[in-house]
């Protein structure tokens, strides 16, 4: 990642071909499999190994944080984003009469749990104009019975690129709203400036370059009341084993209600590498190194013969360009048999460059566009 060298040496699976499906799934490099490796060497121990395990969740917690803006004891580890969400639909306790304002460019996860019959809120969509969304689009639909804004930092779907410090001064002047935010596709990839966020989430399996199983949250103390789960299990709350454990059971206060059972170990020492792996190169660095092959992609993909869904202008864009074509899949396929993958999703692709990612890829994906298309 960022020289030839590092590349090879952490990356292997990449000389054999050109990566662009990051935002899908990120190509770990080498140390998260030592990193899963030395958890079966801790589990082996029994229960001895579990010293270890906590140490590693207490490491990974405080890695969280800096990435976050927070505090080690202000992030909580669940299994993914989707549950992640659904447990904060639980805290919320929506009522009738409350409303929730989701957009037309987030990830299900964010947005379906307000969907759902049994959820009272009503729902209403922020929708977004030519690949964007505009905060003077979202201020008509706050009302004092707003309770949530639920929003990604960046967009899945195009890449576009919210300004979450914007989204939230709005928020705080025309109602009381929780602000959550999700920052999956922005994660390890830029640099994240996240003040106004009440609960960030992200998954953990994309650019952060870790496995599966894990949902990273993230509550301000200032919000613990807002986002405390009111669900069973044990690791989430106060004296689970205590002589009143039949009579009540109450949560611990915010992030830590989102741990309802058993950490996830296993993830969580694979989140511990890759996240120490993308501090070492520097996630600064990172969005410095891709700014001119994302701008390179953006500006020679905008003049082939296809519908672009990235907005052009580069300062709402991070890794993410998407476009539509009428023979999607096919583009996919072609490209795919000379080794260069991306996502091809009803009738979209998306292109997704990551610091592994090279300006020599780039014109490998641009050449085999032309021709494709």
């Amino acid at each position: 990642m960022l020289t030839a060298e590092s590349r090879r040496a952490q990356f292997p699976s990449l000389e054999q071909m050109v990566y662009f499906n990051s935002a899908a799934e990120g190509i770990p490099p080498l140390v998260v499999r030592e990193a899963l490796l030395e958890y079966f060497r801790d589990k082996q121990q029994g229960m001895d190994g579990r010293g270890p395990h906590f140490a590693a969740l207490s490491e990974t917690q405080a890695l969280v944080g800096s990435f976050y803006g927070l505090s080690a004891e202000e992030v909580g580890i669940c299994s993914c984003s989707s549950e992640a969400y659904n447990l904060a639909a639980m805290a919320l306790s929506l009522q009738d009469g409350d409303e929730v304002i989701i957009n037309d460019l987030d990830f299900p996860a964010g947005a379906t749990p307000w969907l759902q019959p049994s959820c009272p809120a009503t729902v209403q969509v922020w929708r977004s104009r030519e690949g964007a969304l505009y905060p003077e689009d979202l201020a008509p639909l706050l009302t004092a019975r707003t309770r949530l804004v639920a929003v990604s930092l960046v967009s899945f779907f195009n890449g576009f690129r919210l300004s979450v410090p914007e989204v939230a001064d709005v928020i705080t002047r025309r109602s009381e709203a929780l602000l959550s935010v999700d920052v999956t596709q922005a994660l390890g990839r830029i640099p994240l400036d996240l003040a106004g966020a009440d609960l960030i989430v992200s998954s953990t399996h994309k650019w952060i370059l870790s496995s599966h199983g894990g949902g990273l949250v993230g509550v301000p103390t200032a919000r613990a009341r807002e986002w405390t789960v009111p669900a069973g299990g044990w690791f989430n709350l106060h004296d689970p084993f205590g002589g009143h454990r039949f009579e009540t059971a109450i949560s611990k206060p915010g992030a830590a209600s989102f741990a309802v059972g058993m950490p996830n170990f296993p993830a969580i020492y694979a989140i511990r590498a890759g996240l120490k792996y993308i501090q070492s190169v520097g996630v600064q660095a990172i969005d410095e190194a891709t700014r001119p092959l994302v701008q390179q992609a953006l500006s020679e993909i905008a003049q082939l013969p296809v519908e672009l869904l990235t907005p052009r202008d580069l300062r709402h864009v991070a890794g993410i360009i998407a476009f539509r074509h009428p023979r999607a899949e096919e583009v996919a396929q072609a490209l795919r048999q000379q080794n260069i993958h991306l996502m091809s999703h009803a009738g979209r692709l998306r292109v997704a460059i990551h610091g592994y990612n090279t300006a020599g890829d780039v014109d490998k994906l641009l050449v085999a566009l032309r021709a494709s298309l």
